[in-house]
């Protein structure tokens, strides 16, 4: 990812952004499948500093059996883009307020 230049994230920013990308990849998800036909869904978002801040995500998805024709890895790399675009718009809406 870029640098945004933002000045360093609180603690409540750090939550706040996990938050903003769990709540992405999760949305995304839950756009694609019905929470029945979800057997387990993981979602780990860890942050390493506070500036620069470096995000990792994870997601784990194990479907029904009853779901055959689903790629799982390709819906777990696409949720995992989008918490990533959140976090980067979580971000600069964050220097947009600094540099006010």
């Amino acid at each position: 990812m870029e640098e945004i230049g933002i000045s360093e994230l609180t603690s409540e920013q750090v939550e706040e952004l996990c938050e903003v990308a769990e709540r992405a990849a999760r949305e995304y998800i839950l756009s694609k499948l019905p929470l029945h036909r979800v057997s387990d869904l993981n979602i780990t978002v860890e942050t390493e500093g506070t500036r620069p801040v470096t995000v990792n995500v994870d997601v784990e998805i194990s479907l029904s059996p009853l779901l055959k024709n689903c790629d799982v890895e390709k819906m777990a790399n696409e949720a995992t883009k989008r918490a990533f675009t959140s976090v980067e718009r979580y971000l600069r809406e964050l220097a947009c307020k600094s540099a006010k």
